[in-house]
């Protein structure tokens, strides 16, 4: 056991990607040295980065490191909600399950869990294969080369969560918008509030319409639930309904551009599941696992004094748990730096571990495989339209992708 002190070496983080396909290379070298390490923040704060998929997964199941980003101590990659006041706390986007402990998160979770079993997801496959063959048919009676982005990976998962949500995909636009900046970690703070305001505005305003008049999805849902109790929370509403807006559309949407480049780039792989999409889902999970693209979203601060890979963090510290490094851990799996789809894998932490797991799990899986089986069969000699190296790939983005994905066939 080693008792380290904010005098412990430090490294300025985040690091960047040097590879598009692989993470940044001082992720492994922390890794390999089995460091739990001490890093500057860009919002001025210290903290401690996990990298082994062992030492991740002991922290997301720990009540001692709490997901209370109002706590001083949480670790901000931005400077934004550092320079929020108690007044804040009002805020239903902060106040919404991602932030909560036990046991307020527990009842937050399962009111909408049942939103995202794996019947209900069966139920939705027809209108998500729809969907998807409806931009695929735009795609195809189009010019090219075309953006993948923007014919494909990004009004998917958009229509399909607003589909969801009870959302008009007329609006998908300024929620898209809105989004972006809200997740670019250069973005101007100010910006970055507007965002956040116009948000809070527009949902709020379509809970309200929801409450006045509840349809068949799941906001109209959850208002009819909350009435059968006899508790109305309009906070509630609006901060679950921001929450699956933005990580329901965004992640989707970059693992669809990710995942056909890779696959492009892996031919015999992609002929393997042209030739049996039996192994689609397999190679859906291994690309989950390749990219891990949501790279912070296992942070927490200790609530108490914890001892974690042989090292004693003190109380009121911030942590961070690298996935993309635990799923490159060469411990839990062989040459993990390799894109295998027959790998099989599915205990890795894409979509984190523990009581905070991703909600839409099973829904990011359904349509990935839909979208993957659909494209490569109805357009089988599907390419990159300009090279790797010219594609503009979200580094500057708390979820990494793709901007622009140009494609011809």
């Amino acid at each position: 056991m080693t008792e380290m002190t904010s005098s412990a070496p430090v490294a300025s983080f985040p690091m960047k990607r040097t590879c598009p396909f692989s993470p940044p290379p001082e992720y492994r070298d922390l890794r390999d040295e089995g460091r739990v390490a001490r890093v500057d923040l860009p919002s001025g704060q210290r903290a401690w980065v996990l990298t082994r998929h062992e030492d991740i997964r002991a922290m997301l199941t720990d009540p001692r490191f709490s997901s209370d980003r109002f706590d001083p101590g949480f670790p901000l990659t931005v400077k934004r909600l550092r320079e929020l006041n108690e007044e804040d706390r009002d805020n239903p986007f902060l106040t919404s399950m991602i932030n909560m402990d036990p046991p307020e998160h527990g009842a937050a979770r399962r009111a909408v869990l049942g939103e995202f079993t794996v019947k209900r997801m069966r139920a939705l496959q027809p209108r998500i294969q729809e969907i998807v063959d409806e931009h695929i048919d735009a795609m195809l009676a189009g010019p090219q080369p075309a953006d993948l982005v923007q014919a494909l990976s990004l009004p998917v998962p958009s229509l399909v969560i607003c589909e969801l949500l009870g959302v008009p995909y007329s609006d998908h636009e300024f929620f898209q918008q809105r989004s972006t900046t809200l997740l670019n970690r250069e973005a101007d703070v100010d910006e970055r509030q507007q965002a956040v305001d116009e948000l809070q505005k527009y949902l709020d305003e379509l809970v309200t319409a929801k409450e006045a008049a509840p349809g068949d999805d799941l906001l109209g849902r959850q208002v009819l639930k909350q009435r059968e109790s006899g508790e109305s929370d309009h906070r509630f509403l609006v901060g679950t309904a921001f929450l699956l807006l933005i990580a329901g559309h965004e992640t989707t949407a970059n693992m669809i551009s990710l995942g056909t480049l890779t696959l492009l780039e892996n031919p015999a792989q992609l002929a393997a599941i042209k030739t049996d999409p039996g192994k689609t889902l397999d190679a859906v999970e291994e690309l989950l696992r390749y990219f891990t693209i949501a790279e912070f979203a296992t942070s927490r601060v200790t609530t108490e004094e914890v001892e974690i890979g042989e090292v004693v963090i003190p109380k009121g510290e911030g942590v961070i748990g690298l996935s993309n490094a635990a799923n490159r851990d060469e411990s839990v799996f062989e040459n993990p730096d390799e894109f295998d789809i027959e790998r099989g894998a599915r205990h890795h932490v894409a979509f984190g571990f523990g009581p905070h797991q991703c909600l839409g799990q099973n829904l990011a899986r359904m349509e990935l495989q839909i979208v993957f089986d659909t494209l490569f069969r109805r357009i089988p000699t599907l390419k990159l339209a300009t090279s790797v190296d010219d594609l503009p790939f979200k580094n500057d983005s708390q979820i990494f992708g793709l901007h622009e994905f140009p494609v011809t066939w």
